[in-house]
């Protein structure tokens, strides 16, 4: 299911950030892993009423006091998140916003559904109005799941392709995989990479009425939930140009379909896959980061990376435990705690290979190999 690149050589990630619960920025990212510092936190009012009260947000985020009054008075929460981190990107260096804006500057983002609490907000307020019709036509973009990264596009002028991919767990994959087709096709010169998830109310209720049911032999309880957007610069690799800061050679991604309802022998025959197309052993692998899906596919995605890298030391550097349940974020943040962990211990990443796994309910599985640093 793996498109191949067409062009020479292999796409290279050349910058992230990220938008976390641990703050803005790739810096508070970096430091809240290093400390392995969890940032499940009791919810307030502005978060509504939800199951349990906890969850991992991003602290003190509101759009506007984020983003400035100018253009948000209607903006929804995953769209201020995916257009700060991706601005977060590029005033990281004048290299990003020279490369990563323009013409041919794409933009990809993975998503679930885009903000479920716009959809339902919106829906209400059509019923609950005098009229059908009363409702606020500024926030009907909030509705539409390509809202943010079209926001994200108008807010930094970027003049290529513009995508939004819904995957679940799986969203971030179907990102990376779609950014190395548009490169390799010619389509795009660089692209802006993320994946992002909000924490509503209206999330919280949907992923609690439809989690796996506790049971004698079911998985661990779920983490609470967590949001955010974690965000890449993902260009064609040009040897001859040396101001490019290559972090990570993207090697391969592979993404499959559950058919029997057992993720694992989907996952473990993409990793095979990967690792054939990367033209890598699993002696190589120097980290595996998973997304920690909750129930049995996070038992089944576990197994897989047990049964092809059980024998390989190497560092688990799932981050679902200390940042919470991302959802369609995962694949992202995952792919930002492999870079932070490279930049971290450069002795033990460089010259070795970074793994990403995923596993989502509605039956889809993927992984990614980076060649680190």
């Amino acid at each position: 299911m793996t498109t191949p690149t067409t062009g020479t050589g292999r796409p290279v990630i050349t910058a992230w950030s990220a938008v976390s619960p641990y703050g803005i920025g790739r810096a508070a990212f970096t430091e809240g892993l290093r400390e392995r510092r969890t940032t499940v936190t009791e919810l307030g009012p502005e978060h509504g009423t939800t199951p349990d009260g906890v969850g991992h947000v991003v602290p003190g985020f509101a759009v506007r006091e984020v983003l400035g009054k100018k253009g948000t008075r209607s903006m929804d929460r995953v769209t201020g998140l995916a257009v700060t981190a991706a601005g977060a990107l590029l005033d990281d260096s004048a290299r990003n916003r020279a490369v990563g804006t323009g013409e041919g500057a794409a933009f990809a983002l993975g998503t679930t559904t885009g903000s479920a609490q716009s959809m339902m907000d919106f829906t209400r307020d059509s019923l609950t109005g005098d009229q059908p019709f009363f409702v606020d036509p500024a926030r009907f973009p909030n509705t539409v799941m390509n809202c943010a990264a079209g926001q994200s596009a108008i807010w930094f002028h970027l003049k290529g392709p513009n995508a939004t991919i819904a995957g679940g767990r799986t969203a971030g994959l179907h990102a990376l995989n779609y950014s190395r087709r548009l490169l390799g096709s010619g389509r795009a010169r660089t692209v802006l990479c993320g994946a992002a998830e909000e924490f509503s109310q209206a999330r919280s209720w949907l992923e609690h009425h439809s989690a796996e049911p506790a049971g004698a032999d079911a998985a661990p309880a779920a983490p609470a939930l967590g949001e955010g957007c974690a965000m890449l610069l993902v260009e064609p690799h040009t040897p001859e140009d040396t101001d490019q800061p290559v972090l990570a050679e993207l090697l391969a991604v592979e993404l499959g379909v559950v058919l029997d309802g057992d993720p694992r022998p989907a996952l473990v025959a993409c990793l095979r896959a990967a690792l054939r197309r990367a033209g890598v052993e699993p002696s190589q692998v120097a980290a595996v980061a998973r997304s920690g899906a909750p129930g049995r596919e996070g038992l089944g995605e576990a197994d897989a990376v047990r049964e092809v890298f059980g024998a390989v030391d190497h560092a688990d550097l799932t981050p679902t435990g200390l940042i919470g349940d991302t959802g369609a974020a995962a694949a992202a943040f995952q792919a930002a705690a492999l870079l932070s962990y490279a930049e971290d211990r450069p002795a033990e990443a460089a010259g070795r290979i970074g793994v990403i796994t995923s596993v989502d309910r509605t039956g889809t599985v993927g992984c990614a190999l980076l060649g680190l640093r």
